[in-house]
């Protein structure tokens, strides 16, 4: 187990250094997305004017504020409460999001399922892990929204947040074919498999 501290743009060989059980804190840019805002991008051929290649995007519809513009809320929003979703319903959109955007790393609650798994290994990417229940001190860890896109599917728009020391996340699958999720069910069902046999059930 090792500690990343990562910086966007990542490269391949980057992310292709990272191996499950892994911390990884992040600087600089980070993109919130969530369902409404793959749906737009990927099913009804919207695109966005920001470049996402080499970043990394978390999965959230964050509580924000509408303020007025200056030099520390760029957008004209304040943050209130980022908070993070779950990932598995956004599944069939990490390929394209990698493939089409180049986005490298996918922040998320919950982890994502083989077709993401095989993705992460053939282009070179990694889930990291967050904790539910944490959207009070992952806020504190944003400094401010940059900037905002497709803002007509507000809260679900695409976010350009700036932070420090976003972290510590749990590489949870990464680009070698190894993921923490796969591996609990494998134990689980070996357990399983056990309690039975002592029990004799077959």
């Amino acid at each position: 187990m090792a500690h990343f501290d990562l910086t966007a743009p990542i490269s391949e060989g980057d992310v292709r250094k990272l191996h499950i059980n892994d911390t990884v804190t992040l600087d600089g840019t980070l993109f919130g997305i969530r369902d409404a805002t793959q749906i737009h991008m990927f099913d009804r051929g919207r695109k966005t004017r920001f470049d996402l290649s080499g970043h990394a995007v978390i999965h959230t519809a964050p509580n924000v504020r509408k303020v007025d513009k200056d030099a520390k809320n760029p957008a004209g929003y304040a943050p209130a409460c980022i908070g993070t979703t779950t990932s598995d319903r956004m599944e069939r959109f990490t390929r394209p999001l990698m493939e089409q955007y180049g986005v490298r790393i996918i922040i998320g609650k919950g982890g994502l399922r083989d077709a993401s798994l095989k993705a992460f290994r053939e282009v070179g990417g990694a889930y990291l892990a967050i904790i539910g229940g944490t959207a009070a001190l992952e806020t504190t860890w944003v400094e401010a929204i940059e900037d905002v896109d497709l803002d007509d599917l507000h809260p679900e728009s695409l976010w350009k947040f700036r932070v420090r020391g976003f972290g510590p996340l749990l590489v949870a699958m990464d680009a070698h074919g190894q993921s923490l999720y796969a591996n609990v069910q494998t134990d689980a069902r070996s357990r399983r498999a056990e309690v039975l046999r002592r029990l004799g059930v077959r």
